[in-house]
């Protein structure tokens, strides 16, 4: 069993000590914080409450540093730990620009640290499902995937509504939507357009609407909402063979397929709703078949798949599943989203698949 400690004992912090309180192959020795209030829940909660970060460092007998504090001293603390001789887990987003990244990446190459990124939503149900069914080919060719993140409550008050701080909906969930298209698809993106919207705080974004484009071709949509009060569905995905719908989190949903792409057009004009019309003319009921969708048990989606694959790429078992050049990717994407809202335009990007190029 490794120890841990942590530094920031946030929202975040808390939901990963719930999460691990059963674990078995990590066990959360003690905290640091720099708000007394948050150390004195830490302490309540029986782990040890470190009077310094300098202190829960060089204690020898914690090996994994959890970094859970607010975006902007993501970069100094993971060098700071890995330079203590720690492996380390930060939340996301992993720093507040590929430059600093980079400068963590080429801490983590000379130390020989492990150094992760907390991705956990690479195994939310939903996003394996989708992922599932569009692998097994039953879309043909898919060239339009849209996902979507919609609340109706606003932006939470606090440090996400500060720039400096990393706030806003792009490095809040956007950094898990683009993760989880970049993860399924390994081909460069090629542009990024992005229109952000900070209705009601100016400094950062509270919605954002984000196109990408890949080498292909196929397009992906994502769009991040805090003040819709109509939601649209989570996944929407178009290919040459079919139509994939998934409503929620829950998986409900369903596939749409062509079976008769020979299907003859009728004769006359068809009169529908929106009036007289061939091509909008809705198909014969034989010449598709309709695939309902459910929630895929066998799926892990726990924090503890991110610790269990820390450990065994400490332990020499199995390779970094998140690994900091995907991370590199991410940021790249991002950094292009911010600068497409502030020109107005598309920006042209070829973002690498390993990133290793980055590191000199």
């Amino acid at each position: 069993m490794y120890k841990m400690g942590i530094i920031g004992y946030g929202g975040m912090a808390s939901y990963h000590a719930a999460e691990l309180k059963n674990y078995k192959r990590v066990m959360i020795k003690g905290v640091y914080d720099v708000n007394p209030a948050r150390m004195k829940v830490a302490y309540e909660s029986g782990y040890k409450a470190y009077a310094s970060k300098a202190e829960l460092l060089m204690d020898p007998d914690i090996q994994i540093v959890l970094i859970a504090t607010t975006n902007e001293v993501h970069k100094e603390l993971a060098i700071e730990a890995m330079r203590a001789d720690k492996h380390v887990i930060c939340e996301k987003p992993v720093t507040m620009n590929s430059e600093e990244l980079i400068e963590v990446m080429k801490v983590a190459r000379e130390t020989g640290k492990k150094f992760t990124i907390n991705q956990n939503r690479r195994t939310n149900k939903d996003f394996v499902l989708m992922k599932q069914k569009v692998e097994e080919g039953l879309l043909g060719d898919v060239y339009v995937i849209e996902s979507r993140v919609e609340g109706s409550r606003g932006m939470p008050k606090g440090w996400r509504t500060v720039k400096s701080l990393g706030g806003g909906m792009m490095l809040d969930w956007g950094v898990h939507l683009i993760d989880q298209l970049l993860f399924m698809i390994s081909e460069p993106v090629k542009t990024v357009y992005c229109k952000m919207y900070s209705l009601e705080y100016d400094e950062v974004d509270d919605n954002f609407r984000l196109t990408l484009t890949f080498k292909s071709g196929l397009t992906a949509h994502i769009e991040v909402s805090t003040n819709n009060y109509i939601t649209h569905p989570r996944w929407y995905v178009l290919g040459t063979e079919g139509t994939l719908v998934i409503d929620n989190w829950d998986c409900v949903g369903k596939i749409v397929r062509c079976i008769d792409k020979d299907s003859v057009w009728e004769d006359e004009i068809i009169y529908t709703k929106a009036g007289p019309t061939k091509t909008m003319a809705p198909r014969r009921q034989e010449s598709i078949k309709s695939i309902e969708l459910n929630e895929p048990f066998d799926v892990v989606d726990k924090l503890s798949v991110v610790y269990d694959n820390l450990i065994d790429a400490i332990d020499g078992i199995k390779p970094l599943q998140i690994t900091a050049e995907q991370a590199l990717r991410v940021m790249k994407v991002m950094e292009a989203s911010f600068e497409s809202h502030e020109l107005g335009k598309s920006i042209l990007l070829d973002v690498c698949l390993g990133c290793q190029n980055y590191i000199v």
